[in-house]
């Protein structure tokens, strides 16, 4: 398989931090995003930002900007679609996704991504966590490998009103890949303000 193309998830509405941008907020002398868009370059081909609204606030990144095809903020499968339409305009036969507002995620999330999704014929697959104390294996949904050749798929459940990322990909024999929580959880993410507090912490080791 060829290298994914990368799409960065950022068309939410970042109500519980009070709206706005929080991918722009300061981490540790550089935006949330921006560490986001350092990790993954490395580990995929060309990058878009999937955003609303006016596409000047990210100039800085350097990135194309792709809004959601589908009107409403539906959710994270409405940028998925996008950044598939995006690739396969690209030439591109798949996609990884990461959030805007998780700056710590593994840095070996492509490979391991497509080592899992490797010999199927739409390669699928979601990252996924562990609680410590449950047990539970946690997907998570912004974080996955997805194919082109389903775009039209997505585009028509999207259209059916189907919302929630697990009951699609569960539909298409998704692959699950379970990455180690160590001693913070790899995909931490920004909420909230005491949540960037946190991850100023963590980025100052």
């Amino acid at each position: 398989m060829t290298d994914p193309f990368g799409v960065i998830l950022a068309g939410g509405l970042s109500s519980r931090m009070g709206g706005g941008d929080k991918g722009l907020l300061d981490l540790d002398g550089r935006s949330i995003l921006g560490h986001v868009v350092d990790r993954l370059a490395p580990q995929c081909g060309a990058m878009a930002l999937n955003a609303n609204g006016d596409p000047a606030r990210f100039a800085d990144l350097g990135l194309p900007v792709l809004a959601d095809s589908i009107d409403g903020f539906v959710g994270p499968l409405a940028g998925v679609l996008a950044g598939l339409d995006w690739a396969a305009g690209e030439g591109a036969e798949m996609i990884v996704t990461a959030a805007a507002d998780t700056p710590f995620f593994p840095e070996t999330l492509v490979a391991d991504l497509m080592q899992a999704a490797d010999g199927m014929a739409a390669p699928l697959a979601l990252a996924a966590t562990r609680d410590p104390e449950s047990g539970k294996l946690w997907r998570q949904p912004t974080f996955g490998l997805w194919p082109v050749a389903l775009r039209d798929d997505l585009r028509a459940a999207l259209e059916g009103g189907l919302r929630k990322v697990v009951i699609w990909t569960d539909q298409h024999g998704a692959r699950t890949v379970e990455f180690p929580m160590g001693q913070v959880d790899p995909f931490f993410n920004v909420n909230t303000p005491e949540d960037l507090d946190t991850a100023r912490q963590l980025a100052q080791g």
